[in-house]
Order: structure tokens, then sequence, then C-alpha cells
């Protein structure tokens, strides 16, 4: 699909933690386009110290409705300013962006992990699964209770292992340390989320010969490959996250 730039109607502003929030956009038919880990670059308006668009990965679509959502994290100026966003009020885009997850091979046993902000593409990606004859399971990580999110929707398209870091919810510790790692075998892995986490679970299923792909959270500054800001060095060479990712397979990466 080629990229474009569109104006997109704020249709709800969902906040669920402290500092987590869902923006639901009314699209256009262009979203039946949109692939699992692919994200759109958003402008940031009335917010003078924010000079650049910001990366966000696409959550969540709904093809009925013709809706898609973006998971946000307030994490500065740009993003607190997104958080104040109402239903009615316009976001401009460019879409869809990057590459995607690749489909699974048939039969394969497959994890989806995700920590914090990072479960952000996968989301979507649990749902194409799903609708290809596929239930996956789930490993997320958060760092205590208070900063978990509510997991329905995961558990509609399948099992749900939780830790988090103080122990608050599910298994104490970090992703790696899940005791469902030891107890059940898998095929394939995608995975999102802080750079430390995603290679932790690359260097956990290399050890396993576990096919793993990770969606990349670099700093974009255009998304289209010109600025160069989101460099990766792969056994290819130093490519772009924002046009050849933002997934790759680890065995191309440089970890």
């Amino acid at each position: 699909m080629a990229k474009r730039i569109d104006d997109f109607k704020i249709v709800d502003n969902k906040r669920l933690t402290e500092d987590l929030f869902i923006l639901e956009l009314e699209g256009n038919d262009s979203i039946s386009e949109f692939k699992p880990g692919q994200f759109v670059q958003v402008r940031v308006d009335e917010s003078p110290g924010t000079f650049l668009r910001r990366p966000i990965s696409i959550h969540d679509v709904d093809y009925k409705r013709n809706t898609f959502k973006l998971l946000i994290q307030t994490a500065g100026q740009g993003t607190i300013k997104l958080s104040e966003l109402s239903a009615g009020d316009s976001l401009n885009l460019i879409y869809p962006l990057g590459n995607s997850f690749s489909d699974p091979g048939q039969g394969e046993r497959i994890l989806l992990v995700g920590g914090g902000v990072g479960i952000a593409p996968l989301l979507f990606m649990g749902k194409h699964l799903l609708s290809i004859g596929y239930r996956p399971d789930w490993l997320l990580g958060f760092r205590s209770r208070e900063r978990t999110i509510d997991l329905e929707d995961y558990r509609q398209i399948g099992n749900v292992f939780l830790t988090t870091e103080d122990g608050s919810a599910g298994e104490k510790g970090y992703v790696t340390n899940h005791s469902v790692l030891e107890e059940k075998r898998y095929d394939r892995v995608y995975c999102c989320g802080p750079d430390p986490m995603m290679k932790a679970v690359a260097s956990y299923c290399s050890r396993k010969g576990i096919n793993c792909e990770v969606s990349l959270e670099n700093l974009m500054a255009c998304g289209i490959g010109i600025c160069l800001c989101c460099i990766v060095t792969t056994v290819k060479g130093n490519i772009c996250t924002c046009t050849d990712g933002p997934v790759f397979n680890i065995t191309e990466l440089k970890w």
C-alpha cells in the first residue's frame, strides 16, 4: 500500500493506567490494508516543543467499524498533548509505515511476548493469528499490578501468562523468568518491548532453536528512511528500522 498523509477523527480516548491510554480513530477504506506490525507517524499539533512526528504502532483494527487504535504511553510533551485529545478532534497521520510480522508455518505453536507499552502491535497480530486458525499463548510483563491493563481482549485470543517485576500480579520477575517457558514448547515467538527484554527473549529463542521475530522501538523522526536516525546494525549492514523494519527476525540482528 502506498504511504499517505490524512487527517483522522478521534472516536474515543480511553485511559488504561496512569501513563497508558488508547486513541481510537475513524479511518477510511484504506485501513483494510493495514498489516500487523506496521506503524503510523503522528503529528502533534499545538505543542510548541514537539517538532517531530511520533511513531506509534497500530494496536488494533476493527474493519467492520472502520476504526483502528493506537496504544500510547505518556513520556513527554508530545504524548501528553496526545493524551488530552477528545472525541471529535483531528489527528494527522502518515500511514501505513514499515513491514509486518510474517505468518507462522502450519501447525506451529505460537507465543506472543510483550513488555509494557511494547504490547502495542501484538494485539493486532494476535487477532490476525486467530483469524487464520491459530490460538497463540501470551506472555506479558509489567512493572506492577497498577501498571497492568485489562487483559480480556487477550484472553479471548489465547491463554495469558503474566509477570510483574514486584510480584504483585502473576509470577514475579521478567518474562524470561516465567515458568511457562520451561513447561511448554513453542515453535515461533513474536515479541515487542524494551530492548533488554527483547534481547533476553531473543537469547532464549536462539538457545531453544525457536523462530523469533521482534518489533524494534527505535527513535524515528521521518518514518520513511530519510533522516537515518533509526539505523540498526544487521548481518546485511546498517539499515533503517522504519523502512526495512520495524519487524526483524532475530537471525538478522547483530545482538
